[in-house]
């Protein structure tokens, strides 16, 4: 059965999800950015970090649990790393600036390595693997966030991770996509039990899992019982999403919380000194290199050569097709400049109740 659903223009889209930011306290500046990183998350089809997460965002800003207008604070530094602090700011702000130091690094010495800590909810990590390729580098990413508690370990039912992200980036050639990795460690994204939530495309089987062990598809078991008006806050629920891959999943996810928790200097998933954690923030520990350092010069041309030939497998199914990774993202961004963004009506709706709230006039 189809989901019920708008369609809205990029352009539109980014200017009234821009507008909602500048009303709600942030520099002109900084909510165009907010609005053009959260779109281009629906754009590459990860709706699970685009304009749905507005509301949340602007609950966590009437808060105080993230900051407009702030910049990176340099804990530490060399010639190829370093240890920077987000100071709660808006990841769509400080994740871009971490990406910049770290490929002005990587360019002056073939490699780098940047430390993030203590940033606000960072989106799409897809997003700072393309900024990195564009100027030619090649980018790692390891990603936790601190207080953010929702994936069982394979095994287990109670949360120990969060959705943990890892994302590996390869510049793009002659016009082909960029090679672009970029995947929760959990078998779905929280923001994809948000979009089910919300009327969109229900999580696959086994996504979830209850405190009595049993397998789950439904939101409820994430965010406890819901109608139209609840907040979606996963606080309110008992169960758990689940690693992808067992234990393999699970072990990556875990990795992610030691390099991109403790490393960086941050925080776990898990429990800090002290008592209560008041906000959720992201960790990233990324990597930066230059192809050309590495007497690579033709990296770009070969690995391109590689990917057509895994695509030249042949398919299982008549008529299918082998995809390499990066290129689903790039279809589907395509289509979507070209018709818009489809985005389920109650989504929509929420995104329209937090503009109302704050004087922002949206589309019919």
């Amino acid at each position: 059965m189809a989901i019920p659903s708008y369609t809205i223009a990029a352009p539109a889209l980014r200017g009234v999800i821009a507008d909602i930011f500048d009303a709600a306290g942030c520099a002109r500046d900084e909510a165009d950015r907010i609005g053009r990183y959260l779109v281009s998350a629906n754009l590459a089809g990860h709706d699970s970090h685009g304009v749905i997460r507005t509301p949340r965002y602007i609950d966590w800003l009437r808060e105080g649990k993230v900051l407009p207008g702030q910049t990176l604070s340099v804990v530490s530094e060399s010639a190829m790393h370093a240890t920077v602090d987000g100071n709660y700011g808006f990841g769509q702000t400080v994740g871009p600036l971490a990406v910049d130091l770290g490929v002005a690094k990587a360019k002056a010495h073939g490699m780098s390595v940047i430390a993030l800590r203590h940033s606000g909810h960072i989106g799409r990590i897809g997003d700072w693997a393309e900024r990195a390729a564009e100027a030619g580098l090649v980018s790692i990413h390891f990603v936790n966030v601190a207080g953010g508690e929702l994936v069982a370990p394979f095994g287990g039912v109670d949360r120990r991770f969060s959705t943990n992200p890892f994302c590996v980036g390869i510049p793009g050639v002659d016009g082909k996509p960029m090679l672009l990795l970029d995947m929760a460690t959990s078998l779905v994204a929280e923001g994809k039990v948000l979009v089910a939530s919300r009327g969109g495309k229900p999580v696959p089987e086994g996504s979830l899992v209850r405190p009595d062990g049993v397998y789950s598809t439904d939101p409820e078991t994430l965010y406890g019982p819901l109608t139209p008006e609840t907040p979606r806050d996963p606080a309110n629920g008992e169960g758990a999403l689940t690693a992808f891959g067992l234990h393999k999943g699970s072990g990556i996810a875990f990795m992610c919380e030691i390099l991109a928790g403790v490393l960086t200097g941050g925080e776990t998933s898990g429990p800090i000194p002290g008592g209560k954690r008041g906000r959720i923030s992201n960790g990233m520990l990324s990597i930066y290199l230059d192809p050309g350092h590495f007497g690579a010069q033709d990296f770009v041309a070969k690995a391109f050569e590689y990917a057509d030939y895994v695509k030249a497998s042949r398919p299982t199914t008549p008529g299918g097709e082998v995809l390499v990774p990066g290129e689903p993202e790039a279809r589907m961004r395509a289509d979507r400049l070209a018709n818009g963004v489809p985005l389920p009506v109650d989504a929509w709706q929420s995104i329209v109740a937090t503009a109302r709230s704050l004087g922002v006039t949206t589309p019919n």
